[in-house]
């Protein structure tokens, strides 16, 4: 190491030629264009099949890569497009559903009424049925108790009187109670 020091000292003290330092440090020159041949050989070589690829191949990246970024704003716009859409269909739908709630409501009521119209009619009628079944069974009962009333009058006056009645006496007898009764 002192030797490359000494060497280095007296190259400083000399350092006019240039030729003397080439020397010294042992520059050949033919080696020397030989490696820069090869250097730039290596550079070009490594620039058309490494390089160049991985560059291309960056650039195809970068654009998925901005493709993806554009298709991903795309879709957010169209998901954005679709809620409003789906918030549209919903009210619609609500207000659709609260319209047919509002008309079943009318149409049960339009029906209850009905149906309560049809109840009272059906009440009157079963109402004047039993009155003119009450009616009919009183004018049967009266008759009958008139029948029977006559037929009472006719014994108690036989007993009463002891004397067998004729059926004409009979009669006559029934007639008249039957008119006091009903008068």
């Amino acid at each position: 190491m002192n030797a490359l020091l000494s060497v280095a000292q007296a190259q400083i003290v000399d350092s006019g030629r240039p030729e003397r330092i080439v020397t010294t440090f042992g520059v050949d020159w033919p080696h020397l264009l030989a490696q820069v041949a090869s250097f730039c050989i290596v550079c070009v070589v490594l620039y058309r099949f490494a390089y160049r690829p991985v560059l291309t191949m960056l650039e195809v990246r970068r654009q998925q890569i901005a493709l993806g970024l554009a298709n991903a704003e795309h879709i957010k716009a169209e998901l954005a497009r679709t809620e409003a859409q789906r918030q549209e269909v919903m009210m619609q739908a609500n207000t659709q559903a609260n319209a047919l709630i509002e008309q079943a409501r009318v149409a049960a009521a339009r029906v209850r009424e009905q149906q309560t119209r049809k109840a009272i009619a059906a009440a009157e009628q079963i109402t004047i049925k039993a009155r003119e079944a009450a009616d009919r069974e009183h004018d049967r009962m009266l008759a009958e108790l008139k029948r029977e009333v006559g037929r009472l009058v006719v014994l108690a006056t036989t007993a009463v009187t002891g004397k067998i009645l004729t059926s004409e006496d009979q009669r006559r007898l029934v007639e008249e109670t039957a008119r006091q009764i009903a008068a």
